[in-house]
């Protein structure tokens, strides 16, 4: 079936750190305060901003990657999850034409405009410029004629002369519209870290923040102006998230300040794969709830290593939960957190469960980045071998070399070389440091279901 989805709009910035997510999440907020209901989409493996974004629009945040799930997930994804909103916002990635190389548009957040027919707000960083803004507007208009940048957005600007002698220059040279010019406020700027911005578990966007954010938008942004050039998304079917499965299984999923990176379309793929979700926190609970298995997944247990290494009880009991063979399935967070030990960024070192014999050490600091192609050599808790899934890698941390007597399940292959063997597993427990998207490969949410079906004996 075809349907007309909402209107769709794309928050595209000229590069990096230009304020794409201060902007976002100040027109979520605002948009909110009118009554409207704004589903967010946020491009590429991100997990931090659609956190944020979840908070400014009261609706959960989907990631949109075209290399990890390709053009017909990523369409359908917006299709469905925008059924009943007033508006979608995507927020892009990086520059508006970075991606995954220098010579084409894949990975990036123009590709995923196209891909959904949906103009582009531009941000433009205009704190050093004045009628120069408008070439890099032209340059952005002219690069690919297939994508319409339809408005633009200064951020960081000096004051009310600035923003009109930019908004004249804009309107003489340009197609796009001018929608509007946010002064530089230091309460507008999210705090940040060696991963990125403050996360929202650490509750950063506060409502003193968001409503700061909404008024900046409402006083300098010309929203009715912003909503007409949204574009609604035709063709794509809109099927409804699959419902939930009658319960095959119990998987405690640890969510807390120190793991909090899932996506939530893999929570959903497991839910709609018969999994029973039972949310817990490594930091507080003296144990793991009654489950079938474990899905740790990533976020910031260096910052928490204390705590972790403090609360001795859970860390026991998840090493019960390894013995009695229940599937612990752990990513980058939570393989850190599976290892025996994590020295922080101090240098301190904090002991940690102990079934994966490494050192996890965040000195010195050493920057992985980059997608990856998953190839299962051997059968896993997610699924045999021969299975391809995809996925990405973001850490500052390294481990200890990994003894050969502990089996690797698969190959990591990045895109332009690169190639590992990985995917650690001791009995039915597999940790890697790849983030895996499940919609890259279907088979994997329904795999891991059934290995905690099996362990309940």
């Amino acid at each position: 079936m075809t349907t007309i989805s909402p209107p769709a709009l794309v928050v595209a910035g000229t590069a990096s750190s230009v304020g794409k997510t201060t902007v976002t999440l100040g027109l979520l907020a605002a948009l909110r305060r009118r009554g409207l209901i704004v589903q967010p989409f946020k491009v590429g493996p991100d997990f931090i901003d659609p956190g944020l974004h979840e908070i400014a629009a009261g609706r959960p945040s989907y990631s949109l990657d075209a290399w990890m799930c390709g053009r017909e997930h990523v369409v359908d994804l917006v299709a469905s999850r925008a059924a009943g909103a007033d508006l979608c916002l995507v927020e892009g990635v990086m520059g508006c034409f970075d991606g995954v190389d220098g010579t084409s548009d894949d990975g990036s957040t123009a590709q995923i405009a196209k891909w959904l027919g949906a103009p582009v707000i531009l941000i433009v960083d205009a704190s050093a410029q004045s009628r120069s803004v408008a070439a890099t507007v032209q340059g952005f208009e002219r690069f690919d004629p297939k994508l319409e940048v339809a408005g633009v957005i200064f951020n960081r600007v000096g004051g009310d002369r600035h923003a009109r002698w930019l908004a004249e220059a804009v309107a003489n040279a340009c197609r796009a519209r001018p929608l509007g010019a946010l002064r530089h406020e230091d309460g507008l700027v999210l705090p940040e870290r060696h991963l990125g911005l403050h996360t929202a578990a650490e509750g950063v966007l506060t409502e003193a923040r968001r409503r700061r954010l909404a008024e900046a938008c409402e006083r300098f942004v010309d929203l009715d102006a912003l909503r007409a050039l949204g574009r609604p998304l035709a063709g794509a079917s809109a099927a409804e998230p699959a419902a939930a499965a009658p319960p095959l299984a119990r998987i405690g999923v640890a969510r807390d300040e120190a793991f909090q990176f899932y996506y939530p379309e893999n929570l959903e793929r497991l839910r709609g794969a018969g999994a029973e979700l039972v949310f817990w926190s490594p930091l507080e609970d003296a144990r793991p709830p009654e489950v079938d298995g474990l899905y740790l997944g990533g976020g910031y247990p260096e910052l928490h290593g204390a705590r972790l290494a403090a609360n001795s009880a859970c860390r026991d009991a998840v090493r019960g939960l390894a013995a009695a063979g229940r599937p612990i399935y752990a990513e980058c967070g939570g393989l850190m957190y599976l290892a025996e030990g994590i020295e922080d960024l101090e240098g301190e070192r904090h002991a940690m469960v102990g079934l994966l014999p490494t050192t996890v050490r965040m000195h010195p600091r050493h920057l992985t980045l980059g997608y990856t192609e998953v190839r299962f050599r051997a059968d896993t808790i997610l699924g045999p071998a021969g299975r391809v899934a995809r996925g990405h890698e973001f850490h500052f941390s390294t481990s200890d070399p990994v003894p050969a007597s502990v089996e690797r399940a698969w190959r990591l292959e990045q895109p332009g070389g690169g190639v590992r063997d990985e995917g650690y597993v001791a009995g039915r427990l597999l940790a890697t440091y790849a983030h895996l998207h499940f919609a890259s490969n279907p088979g994997l949410a329904p795999a891991f279901v059934e290995a905690c079906r099996r362990a309940r004996g």
